[in-house]
This record gives C-alpha cells, sequence and structure tokens, in this order.
C-alpha cells in the first residue's frame, strides 16, 4: 500500500506545486480564470500558499502518516472550495477542482494504510 501512497500523494503534490507556479508567476490563463470567478487578484498569493503547503505536507505524510492525512483533509477543502467558487460564479469548469478533491481523499484514505 506504501507504493499506492506514494503515488498518489507525490503525483497531488506535484499538480499543487505546478498550480502554485503559476499562480506566483501570475500565469495569465489564472489570472482571468480568477478574475472570471471574482476572486481578488492581489490574493491569488494566498491560495499559492496554500497549495504550496498541501504538497510539503503530503510528501512529508509518506513518512508521518498523520501529517499525511491532515494535509490530504486540507487539500480535500480546499478543492471543496474551489468547486463551490466556481459553482457560485456560473463556470462550468469544475471537473479539474473535483477530480483533484477526489485524489485528495484518496491520498487522505491511503495515507494510513501505507503505514
Amino acid at each position: 500500500m506504501f507504493i499506492a501512497a506514494a503515488i498518489v500523494s507525490v503525483l497531488l503534490a506535484l499538480a499543487l506545486l505546478a498550480s502554485a507556479a503559476g499562480k506566483l508567476s501570475k500565469n495569465p490563463q489564472q489570472v482571468e480564470n480568477m478574475t472570471k470567478l471574482n476572486f481578488p487578484v492581489d490574493k491569488i498569493w494566498l491560495l499559492a500558499v496554500a497549495e504550496i503547503a498541501g504538497a510539503i505536507g503530503l510528501v512529508a505524510g509518506l513518512f508521518w502518516w498523520p501529517i499525511g492525512v491532515a494535509a490530504a483533509i486540507g487539500v480535500v477543502a480546499y478543492f471543496v472550495g474551489a468547486v463551490i467558487v466556481h459553482l457560485r460564479a456560473n463556470d462550468k469548469a469544475i471537473a479539474p477542482a473535483g477530480v483533484l478533491m477526489l485524489v485528495a481523499a484518496a491520498a487522505a484514505v491511503l495515507a494510513p494504510l501505507a503505514a
């Protein structure tokens, strides 16, 4: 089970870091999406910090599973919020956030099983 937990956690961490890099570099596509969702552009860096923290926690959780579970639950909450924001803005592009939310839930389930 450790291999499955490691694969899910590392892939999710890489996705979070890629997203955070886009936010921190003010990628035009991400800025456009945030504007469309009525999210303040000057606060995008806060989302990047949350994603980086989640990625660090997921990887650290491979060495001590309670951290991984806590990080995965935090990432699930982050993406639940993302889905809600997309729905409130009548944006139909919720699939990426929904899929990452499910992957984070899988990471939360797999972490204690890998111990």
